[in-house]
Parts: C-alpha cells; structure tokens; sequence
C-alpha cells in the first residue's frame, strides 16, 4: 500500500479539504471569509475568549486573528471586552449582530456535515467524532 494511504496527517488534510472545501465556498453568500466563519463559530457556544485561545480554535495564528477581529469588531460583529479580574486581559464576545449573522451558517454548517456524514450509521458517526476528539487530545 502506498505511504500516503496510511499516512495518518496525509489522511487528516485530504479529509478535512474534501469536507470543508465546498462549505468554504458557500461562505460567500454570506458575505464571510473563512476565517471570520471561524471566529464566528468558536464564539457561538461560549461568553468570550481570550485572542490567543480563538486563534487557535479558528486555526491561525495571532497576528492574523488581530487583523481579523479588527475588521469584525469594525463591522460590529465582535467587541472586544477587558476582564474584571485584570483590565489587560481582553476577551472576545459575539455582539448580537455577530450572533444574528452566523445563526444561518450555523444551520447551514449542520445541514452540510448531516450530508457528509450520511454515509455512515449512527455508531460510525460517533465513533469519527470521537476519534477526532481523542487525536485532537479533547477526549
């Protein structure tokens, strides 16, 4: 067998370009770059995050996100909020413009992986998400 059929990084990227890519490009009909989806999404479930936690849940790294939030906080998307325990620390939030815009991503994100997933039954669907989780060392 070929080195890059068994190779477990080689794998991951093909996999993850092939399920991501053609959501990638459905962003623009939402007017949103990839990155601001994943800034937007790493925000979804959680009341602020420090720049460096969101860069790398949104995978990029920080002089990028800075550019990044900049842009969203100025399209009024994010605000960014220093905390009460030490006023340099600041922490990202979703405003509810931000939170209003990604509500049909969301939905469209969910709808594309029950389409990439379809395949599979319900205990191999499980079984990928938790895989990824463990390689991810969430598990």
């Amino acid at each position: 067998m070929a080195f890059t059929e068994e190779y477990l990084p080689y794998l991951l990227a093909r996999a993850s370009h092939s399920v991501s890519s053609s959501f990638h490009a459905s962003l623009r009909q939402w007017d949103l770059s990839v990155a601001e989806w994943r800034v937007l999404a790493c925000l979804t479930d959680v009341d602020g995050l420090g720049v460096g936690q969101l860069a790398d849940m949104a995978l990029m790294k920080q002089p990028s996100m800075t550019k990044v939030l900049d842009r969203m906080e100025a399209d009024g998307l994010v605000r960014r909020k220093a905390t009460e325990e030490d006023r340099r620390r600041v922490l990202i939030h979703l405003t509810p413009r931000g939170r209003a815009r990604v509500k049909p991503v969301l939905a469209a994100a969910l709808a594309h992986q029950r389409e990439r997933l379809a395949p599979f039954d319900e205990a191999e669907r499980a079984l990928i998400l938790r895989a990824l989780h463990l390689l991810i060392g969430e598990g």
